[in-house]
Parts: structure tokens; sequence; C-alpha cells
């Protein structure tokens, strides 16, 4: 009887654990260079995790030094988990609007290349319907002189960057970002 008690606690922890973990997601943006990019999601509140790294690309594997090149396909991106109870996808995808130029082709600040191209890698229908809906939303307001131009593409792979690429402006606070959060409302 004891055991068949503690097998009882048992399962009921684990649904209970499951179901906390049903309001953790994963998103992966990508903005430019990734370093400042993640330095300002990361201080979202109700983002969890964050890790720097390559999406998007044809080489498995990749690394940083490969990527520089331009020629892999991939874009220097974050793998991003949050707590949906506390921040929407489309509102962690507006603040990602408000961080970066989504304006620009291949280019942010002094960064030019297709490895600094604004994407949105959704990770299922949902993802991808929200996407359109939070650009529309950026587009309608106008707080962007041009149209958003953020790739809206299937997530395929993501790898991550190396260790001192991870949390980097934290790690080095005078280091290079041409990131910052502007004071658009997209909601007007």
């Amino acid at each position: 009887m004891k055991k068949l008690f503690l097998i009882l606690i048992f399962m009921t922890n684990q649904i209970l654990a499951n179901t906390e973990n049903q309001s953790s997601q994963v998103a992966y943006l990508a903005g430019g260079c990734y370093w400042g990019l993640e330095e300002l999601i990361r201080q979202i509140p109700g983002v969890l995790h964050t890790k720097v790294g390559f999406s998007g690309g044809h080489i498995k594997n990749v690394s940083y030094k490969e990527v520089t090149r331009g020629d892999t396909g991939h874009a220097e991106s974050i793998k991003i988990e949050f707590n949906s109870k506390e921040i929407t996808y489309k509102d962690l995808l507006l603040n990602f609007f408000k961080m970066h130029n989504p304006t620009t082709i291949n280019q942010q600040g002094n960064d030019k290349g297709t490895q600094y191209r604004s994407a949105i890698f959704y990770t299922n229908e949902d993802q991808k319907n929200l996407a359109y809906q939070a650009i529309n939303l950026v587009d309608k307001s106008k707080e962007w002189v041009n149209p958003v131009i953020t790739e809206v593409v299937a997530f395929s792979n993501f790898y991550p960057a190396n260790e001192d690429h991870q949390k980097y402006i934290l790690k080095n606070p005078d280091g290079y970002s041409c990131h910052f959060v502007r004071k658009f409302d997209f909601t007007k």
C-alpha cells in the first residue's frame, strides 16, 4: 500500500511538472549580430533562457568562422525559451521588431551580409500565423518608414555558437552592439 501511494505521488508530480512545462515555448529569431540582440532579449520579462547560434543554412554543425564567409545560408540567430504565461509569442516578436531594423536587407548597423538578415524561424503553423500578424501590425503602425522585410521561414536547424559567444555583452559590457530598444508603439 505504501509503495502504491509513493507511485501515485510520483505520477502526480510528473503530471504537474509536465503541465508547468507546457507554458515553456521556444522561438528562433535572427536580427543582425546576435551579441547585442541576445542581451536585449534575455532582459524581457518571461524570457527564461537564450542561446546564440546559427539557423537556416545548408551546412550541418556550422562554425562561426564558416558563417562569417556569408555563403552557408545561415543567419546569426537566437534560441529563446520563454514562458508563454508571462509573454506571448506575438509580444516577443513585437519586442524583437523594436530591437533591430527589420526593413534593411542583410544588414544591421555596420554588419552586412546574409548572416545578418532579419528572420523568424517558426516551429509550427501557429508561430507562422502569429509572425505574419506581428509583421502586419508593425507595417500598419508606420513606426518604421519602410515595410518589414523579415523572412518568415520554417525552422530547420540551430547550431549553438561557441561558449565565448554566449551572453557576450554580459561578459564584455563594452562589446560592440548595434541594437537598442526603440520607443515604438505598434498598436496605434
